[in-house]
């Protein structure tokens, strides 16, 4: 028995059709073994003539095949069977207006992102979605966004190149590096409990606030506890997550932690004290042949005022913005 891969649906006209029950009763039948038009009549009760309708909608779509022909007392009977093991109901539902296109970012939360969509809001409406730089290349895989954004840091020292090469072994994509930043250890002003490194942490008297799983924070975070042999489950609040800096820094600032790893901008923009731990790479990451969708957001990248802008931020390091990495 051949064992057939789940698929995602990939046009409205596939979710229109498996809208209606009876021909996603139809398909359901066939993903669990070939069926006949006398079979699926009988099956679901209803004439082959119906069943007939229905089943070339399906065919036509791409989503049954027909893989035998049967002649059984001078009848012929053809078998069909659903083209998948399994259907993904994800389709993007987006503006429709060509004189603005809509794009999708989906990653790591990033100030400079929020920046970029100001700056190209009169020619690109661009919806973010903070994902965490994991899930957002994941995302991309899926063709669930346009964009994605990443700073991961690989064990041996390179920042997003080995994953993306692992979640992207059979598609090309670009990789454009957005900014460098400062990220880094936000405690209320005065920093009234003196925290100063990652070991500090795991003191009873400290509470956290921690970024979502799969983030490049998070991630980083992880290893730096395991590298001193510290146990998560030692961290007050380390369950306690959130999916962007600025989310962590408005905790801190309201005094729901007393400290949380995140972007100098963000601790900057809350008015909180600021520990340098380390400066990153973030780039962009997008599939190829999108350049010209994308062309006024990279043309953007290289301009002298979102430079500007950027640097204005607090924390961010402009001067290989725009570049393309080879992967």
């Amino acid at each position: 028995m051949t064992l057939l891969p789940i698929q995602p649906l990939h046009s409205f006209e596939q979710l229109k059709l498996l809208a209606d029950s009876r021909r996603l009763g139809i398909l359901r039948i066939l993903m669990s073994a070939p069926a006949s038009l006398t079979q699926l009549g009988q099956s679901l009760g209803e004439h082959p003539a119906w069943v007939r309708h229905h089943l070339k909608q399906l065919e036509t779509a791409g989503l049954v095949e027909l893989v035998e022909t049967r002649v059984q007392s001078g009848v012929v009977e053809k078998f069909y069977r659903a083209r998948a093991g399994g259907w993904l109901l994800q389709q993007l539902v987006l503006p429709d207006d060509p004189s603005r296109p809509t794009l999708v970012f989906s990653g790591s939360h990033d100030l400079a992102i929020e920046l970029l969509a100001a700056h190209l809001a009169k020619h690109i409406n661009i919806l973010t979605l903070p994902a965490g730089s994991l899930d957002g290349l994941v995302a991309l895989r899926q063709n669930l966004c346009n964009l994605s954004g990443a700073h991961l840091l690989d064990i041996s020292g390179e920042y997003n190149l080995p994953f993306i090469r692992h979640i992207f072994p059979d598609r090309a994509v670009q990789v454009i590096t957005l900014a460098y930043r400062e990220q880094g250890l936000m405690t209320a002003p005065g920093n009234p409990k003196s925290i100063c490194t990652v070991a500090d942490l795991a003191r009873t008297d400290v509470t956290i606030v921690n970024r979502n799983p799969g983030s490049g924070t998070r991630l980083w975070l992880d290893r730096q506890l395991q590298t001193l042999g510290i146990p998560p489950t030692s961290i007050r609040g380390y369950e306690s997550s959130v999916k962007t800096h600025t989310e962590s820094a408005h905790l801190v600032k309201g005094g729901a932690a007393d400290t949380a790893i995140g972007l100098q901008a963000a601790a900057h923009q809350f008015e909180l004290d600021f520990i340098p731990l380390f400066h990153e790479r973030y780039d962009l990451i997008f599939p190829q042949g999108q350049n010209e969708l994308l062309a006024p957001l990279l043309d953007t990248l290289q301009t002298s005022a979102f430079r500007r802008g950027v640097e204005g931020l607090t924390g961010y390091e402009t001067t290989h913005t725009g570049e393309q990495i080879p992967l």
